[in-house]
């Protein structure tokens, strides 16, 4: 007879369901106390672990008053070294060499500030930031110089009723009042006529020429990228000389405007073309290959899908093309020479520019005609603003449209498939 302390034995193989369960061998386990059972029972509570903080991220970009401070102190730190270099060390002087001298010590200053304030990585971005920001800020002030320079020796002498509307047949340099009966309107008038002429002539050239090294692959490409790299390192004199000895001295031409537009032609071309080249590489080529899944040719593709992909692009590339080619002077002085009174043909003798005009009229020392020349200039810096003005307005993407699905697909359709849509019928659509 087995007692309730004993552990009830079975033979081998039969399990036995005991009444009382031994806890002597269980590990010992850790109970949950809730707060406020604790604070009842007097058991303590270990306070929550306290989150760690991470350090805050530097970022180069961030720029506030510790910054500004640092630059300013470092401005006026490699002022007052550099003002003790030149006037007290050494006998250097010159204002061009003290300015070089004071932004690079003012450079190495922000550096060491920075670096030593922040971190070197940091530094290194706010020197960068600084170089890439005062040639930005130099660039940006020699252009509002040069053009608040020529407004300012032009504005107060200019006659506007014969600025536009009369030429220099008449002028007599001893009159005191002899700007208000002349004016640049011939130079107006040969500047439009060849700009414009040159830019019909060169810009399909120059268009068809960037598709050719883009979409062609081949040696030929080679070649003509080749010579295209070498015209675009070709001074502009040369253009001029060679119309001269190809075309003028030969007789095919006369001294005239075209001549003027043929030698600009050759300056136009390699300058739109490789502009032109470098915005349609950036097409996508998955548009082309779109195009040509849905049956295009390829000079489809190129007509109707990377051209007006890249208009904007295109449309800049004349611009800077236009004004590569609107101030060249001395192709002109081999092939349109110059006149001082209006010529409406640009295929029959001599005709005047605004370049020719400022070089000719700046020669004289008469006030007059530096005068002319001075308003001459003014006319032509409006001009190219008014140009590239209305060019960025034509250039911008037009809204878009509202159509539905079906007209847009049917559009894409009938522009590249070359087989007539066929709609189904009332009776195929009940079916």
């Amino acid at each position: 007879m087995t007692t309730d302390s004993e552990t009830p034995t079975a033979p081998p193989g039969v399990l036995v369901r005991s009444s009382t369960a031994s806890t002597a061998t269980l590990s010992p386990r850790r109970t949950l106390v809730e707060p406020d059972d604790a604070a009842g029972s007097g058991d303590q509570v270990a306070p929550p672990p306290t989150p760690r903080r991470l350090p805050t991220p530097l970022r180069p970009r961030d720029f506030g008053t510790r910054d500004i401070a640092l630059l300013v102190i470092s401005a006026f730190s490699s002022f007052c070294l550099t003002w003790v270099i030149f006037f007290q060390v050494t006998s250097l002087s010159g204002a061009l060499g003290f300015l070089v001298v004071w932004y690079v010590g003012f450079l190495a200053l922000t550096w060491l500030s920075t670096a030593e304030v922040i971190e070197r990585s940091v530094a290194t971005d706010r020197v960068v930031a600084v170089v890439v920001v005062s040639a930005a800020m130099l660039v940006s002030g020699l252009v509002v110089f040069i053009v608040a320079w020529v407004a300012y020796k032009a504005i107060p002498s200019i006659h506007w009723g014969s600025l536009l509307s009369k030429d220099q047949l008449h002028l007599e340099a001893t009159d005191p009042n002899a700007l208000a009966h002349v004016g640049v309107v011939h130079a107006v008038i040969g500047t439009l006529e060849q700009v414009l002429l040159a830019t019909a002539v060169g810009v399909p050239f120059a268009i068809a020429t960037a598709v050719f090294l883009n979409e062609v692959k081949g040696w030929p490409v080679r070649t003509v990228r080749t010579v295209v790299t070498a015209m675009s390192g070709t001074p502009s004199v040369v253009a001029g000389i060679f119309i001269y000895s190809l075309l003028i001295l030969t007789g095919y031409l006369p001294y005239s405007g075209f001549a003027a537009s043929l030698a600009l032609v050759v300056i136009l071309l390699p300058s739109v073309t490789r502009v032109v080249e470098e915005v349609l590489r950036v097409v996508p080529s998955g548009l082309r290959e779109a195009s040509q899944a849905l049956g295009a040719p390829e000079w489809r593709t190129v007509w109707s899908v990377v051209l007006p992909t890249a208009r904007s692009g295109v449309v800049t590339a004349i611009l800077l093309g236009i004004a590569r080619i609107v101030g060249e002077t001395a192709p002109l002085l081999f092939t349109a020479v110059g006149s001082q009174v209006k010529n409406w043909d640009p295929f029959l003798h001599d005709q005047g520019a605004l370049p020719l005009s400022i070089w000719s009229n700046h020669q004289f020392p008469q006030a007059v005609y530096v005068d002319l020349a001075f308003q001459a200039a003014f006319v032509l810096m409006s001009f190219v603003l008014i140009l590239f003005v209305l060019a960025r307005l034509f250039s911008r993407p037009k809204g878009k449209r509202s159509k539905n699905v079906s007209e847009g697909d049917d559009m894409m359709a009938r522009y590249f498939i070359p087989v007539p849509i066929e709609r189904p019928t009332e009776s195929e659509v009940g079916q």
